[in-house]
């Protein structure tokens, strides 16, 4: 009779825990985990315990909403508050991975050190989703650069939320009492007979006004599309990265930010093994282009040191350049801005220590899907239009009139 008593009180015990054991919550919707690492916080305050983690990419269920904090669930049901801006959509979602397999096919412009860690975005713009984190003295790929107005978004983040559908209760049939509302108004009265000159002010009258100071310019950013090691891309600040060419060399840079920078095959000079190097630079930042110079340095085996074999100043050139490798004479391709504002490709060879123009063709750009999609964020507000003043006003208004 012992062992049938002792599995009466574990069936029991089973019974009594599966009773007490509290339902999951209903979800309402679903979300992504935006930035590499996610805190759920047991409750609403900040300070309060940490009930878990989420990894970027992970599927949330939510729970419930208190204004921007949100509750969800974890893969590994665990349950926390967490702010709605730390969530994408299941479209951001899909559309920042399209955009990391469009950018995996995209040339590298170099390697750039970063110095701190380093926010990636969905877009060029600071209020955009932040989704990954590059460490401190990591390295990422630099593949194209972008020009984009320093503002805040337009308008908040869509909730990453699909809503289920409340049924409505349904309104009582029962007839209102009427309603009896104030009188009619009376009719207006009608316009005097000569309305159109009464309406035409006179011109040699109205003294023109000066024109309004125009708006002050929109501050700029200049921004880099970034490939880490694990193949994430994303937007960062350019002004973060500093590109890892050798010191030897980017001591001659003379102030200028270097944008990006090649290899062009090797140079044995006694016992030690130098690298030939094309880098294109740019004076000032804050330009719709990447370069204004290019130059190729070339190890001198005489003296001992970097010399230039080539360089061009005071050109405007855009991404990406490209270079190919041919064994000992390759050779490497940049789009440039000709004399009359047309984009052309120029194809230069370089052989030992000379470098010419090969070949000349017009650049129409890359097909649209081979460009990097950006994932959907949140849009920049657009420039400030410039008021008009009273006097060009009251001109289109009088012209109107007279085309009626």
């Amino acid at each position: 009779m012992i062992l049938p008593r002792a599995a009466t009180c574990l069936l029991l015990a089973l019974l009594v825990s599966c009773a007490t054991q509290a339902p999951k919550a209903p979800s309402i919707g679903e979300a992504y985990v935006g930035p590499s690492t996610l805190t759920l916080r047991r409750d609403l305050s900040a300070k309060s315990p940490i009930a878990g983690t989420a990894k970027h990419g992970d599927k949330l269920e939510i729970l419930e909403y208190q204004h921007r904090l949100v509750k969800v669930r974890s893969p590994q049901d665990v349950e926390g508050w967490t702010d709605l801006r730390q969530l994408l959509t299941p479209e951001q979602m899909a559309n920042l991975r399209g955009m990391a397999d469009s950018a995996a096919q995209y040339p590298s412009q170099g390697v750039a050190s970063v110095f701190e860690p380093l926010n990636m975005h969905t877009e060029p713009n600071r209020a955009s989703p932040s989704f990954w984190q590059v460490p401190e003295n990591g390295k990422v790929e630099v593949l194209t650069h972008k020009l984009a107005p320093r503002t805040q978004a337009a308008a908040p983040a869509p909730q990453p939320i699909v809503r289920k559908s409340i049924p409505l209760r349904k309104k009582s049939k029962e007839r209102q009492p009427a309603r009896i509302g104030p009188p009619p108004m009376p009719p207006a009265p009608k316009p005097p007979a000569d309305w159109v000159a009464l309406s035409v002010p006179k011109l040699d009258t109205l003294q023109p006004k000066p024109e309004p100071k125009p708006a002050a310019p929109v501050p700029m950013d200049d921004w880099s599309l970034v490939r880490t090691a694990d193949r994430h891309a994303g937007w960062v600040l350019t002004r973060m990265l500093s590109m890892a060419i050798p010191d030897d060399v980017a001591q001659y840079a003379e102030g200028h930010r270097i944008t990006s920078y090649f290899p062009l095959g090797k140079v044995t000079d006694d016992d030690q093994e130098k690298t030939n190097w094309l880098w294109t630079t740019i004076n000032k930042g804050l330009e719709p282009y990447e370069f204004d110079s290019f130059r190729v340095f070339v190890w001198s085996r005489k003296h001992h040191r970097y010399e230039t074999a080539y360089i061009e100043r005071n050109v405007i050139g855009h991404f990406p350049v490209e270079v190919k490798d041919a064994g000992e004479a390759p050779s490497f391709a940049l789009i440039l801005e000709d004399d009359d504002g047309k984009l052309v490709r120029k194809t230069y060879s370089f052989e030992g220590f000379r470098v010419r123009m090969v070949h000349k063709e017009p650049y129409a750009g890359p097909a649209a899907d081979e460009m990097p999609k950006p994932a959907p964020g949140l849009a920049p507000q657009a420039a400030p239009k410039t008021p008009r003043s009273l006097y060009a006003r009251l001109k289109d208004r009088v012209a109107r009139l007279f085309r009626k």
